[in-house]
């Protein structure tokens, strides 16, 4: 016996050969119409039967046996409280949330200004959940990049119900830490020192010189070892309410958007637009974003989750520092997500590296929309030579919606709903198994696998075996040939639609067993 259960998410990936060459018009989808529901499960049922005869293993029963439900509903939760880390840069702000979350999760480097949006991650103590915030250095006079993250950091005091303020215990109190001290008094929220990098009870009487900030207690911890984290989280949870009195009220089950793309393409632009706020840091620099970005945001009547990644700069192993955790994070967010937005500059040619992303969504599983920005900035030329380009380029993904937008101006903005439902829709479509066989033996029937060796191998039965993406598996007698499988995607998407999710076909090759 053998199986094949490669994935063929992205059409060219089956391997070499050509495409299987149908030579006839048919119409598959009239002859299927004329296939009750009735009748199509009765030669379904017949089928299965006939697999009695074959040597299958258990893995095969309960394959056959699947039935999944996947209810999509969206809810309601009570608001968790929020805690906001601020301070000056490289003070250890990252670092500190790491060690609250028990993880590492946010991008840390022995370089100031690594983080620069306001980032949120649901985290728990003592069997409190709560959201913590980690922002990025607040400095006075900032001006450009550094303006707009401190920017970010004074709206995450104002979102916060309790705020922990981060001071570097070996320098001391600066002139910048002062400045926060002031912007925190007027924000009139309850305010937690930590004096970070007390590795050691040596270092202790630099903690307490920290009380001249007038914010009372200073609470000597070390984000690198955990010393004195746990005394401090007992200590703020007993200021922190139980209900948040400034955060929206938590939205179960809503829909995940990953926004992906290279560098500088308008991926934190079109959050921003989306979202109505300046939710993000944008800036003419390149890799801006360094953390995944969550949003609730509201369009067309429906809460969906955004995520704004890390430009994917190029081969994993080839990065270092910051940029190479970011795009690790970057590819961690697209496995949590349901459906990804690849943004593409229309003013630049489409590079490897868009392919390269491009792939890593398909190999993800993932729906795909395809957003081409900065579509008010196309001129007739460049607009020959793009079409002349997605000929080429986007083949294989002809199967993915496609929006023309302006992330600058929120130009057709609204499109890209529709585009996001549909492939949603068709991300979660399971296709009944008496249709799946109904629509293999008319395919068949009509266009059958191709003599090889002197063998041809048959189809016995088909089912599908799970959605997002729409899985199917193939019982057979010998191995389909690469464009076989291409051609009975290419079928599956013009009768079913499928537009916007990869389709996966896994073949399971099974010998009948010997009369006895």
């Amino acid at each position: 016996m053998a199986d094949d259960t490669t994935p063929s998410g992205s059409d060219p990936d089956l391997g070499d050969g050509p495409d299987f060459d149908d030579g006839v018009d048919d119409d598959l989808a009239g002859a299927l119409a004329d296939v009750d529901d009735e009748l199509a499960e009765a030669r379904a049922s017949t089928l299965r039967a006939s697999l009695e005869e074959y040597d299958l293993d258990e893995g095969d029963y309960d394959l056959l046996e699947l039935t999944e439900d996947f209810p999509d509903g969206q809810f309601f939760l009570p608001a968790l409280p929020v805690l906001a880390i601020v301070g000056r840069p490289n003070v250890g702000k990252s670092a500190l949330v790491n060690r609250i979350l028990g993880r590492r999760e946010a991008v840390v480097e022995d370089t100031p200004g690594v983080t620069r949006d306001r980032v949120s991650y649901k985290a728990e103590w003592a069997g409190r959940r709560f959201t913590l915030v980690d922002t990025g250095g607040w400095e006075p006079d900032a001006r450009g990049i550094d303006a707009a993250v401190a920017a970010q950091a004074e709206i995450a005091i104002d979102l916060a119900d309790v705020v922990l303020f981060v001071v570097d215990a070996n320098v001391g109190a600066t002139a910048t830490d002062e400045h926060v001290v002031r912007l925190l008094r007027r924000a009139n929220r309850p305010v937690f020192l930590a004096a970070n990098k007390v590795d050691d009870v040596r270092q202790e009487p630099n903690a307490a010189a920290l009380w001249s900030l007038g914010l009372g207690e200073p609470y000597p911890v070390s984000a690198l070892h955990g010393r004195g984290v746990a005394d401090l989280l007992d200590v703020i949870m007993a200021k922190m309410p139980e209900v948040s009195a400034v955060a929206k009220q938590e939205v179960g089950g809503p829909r995940r958007v990953a926004i992906l793309g290279r560098p500088n393409v308008g991926k934190s632009s079109l959050l921003n637009k989306a979202a109505g706020e300046e939710r993000v840091v944008v800036n003419e620099l390149a890799g801006t974003t360094r953390d995944p970005v969550d949003e609730q945001i509201e369009l067309a009547g429906k809460v969906w989750t955004f995520v704004d990644t890390a430009g994917i700069r190029k081969r994993v192993h080839l990065q270092q520092g910051a940029d190479f955790y970011a795009s690790l994070r970057t590819t961690a967010a697209l496995e949590k997500a349901e459906v990804a937005v690849v943004v593409l500059d229309v003013t630049e040619a489409i590079s490897t590296q868009d392919l390269r992303i491009i792939d890593l969504v398909l190999e993800s599983g993932r729906a795909l929309v395809l957003a081409f920005n900065k579509w008010d900035l196309l001129d007739d030329e460049r607009r020959r030579y793009l079409e002349r380009e997605i000929e080429q380029d986007l083949h294989h993904v002809t199967w993915a919606p496609r929006v023309n937008i302006s992330a600058r101006t929120g130009r057709h903005l609204e499109k890209l709903v529709p585009a996001l439902e549909t492939a949603l829709e068709s991300w979660d479509t399971r296709i009944p198994t008496g249709k799946f066989n109904a629509f293999l033996t008319e395919l068949v029937a009509a266009h059958p696998h191709p003599v090889r060796g002197g063998k041809q191998p048959r189809i016995l039965f088909g089912t599908q075996a799970a959605t997002r993406p729409p899985t199917f598996v193939l019982f057979t007698t010998g191995f389909l040939d690469p464009g076989y499988r291409r051609f009975i995607q290419r079928r599956l998407r013009e009768v079913y639609g499928f537009q916007g999710t990869p389709i996966v076909t896994n073949m399971r090759v099974r010998e009948k067993r010997p009369r006895r």
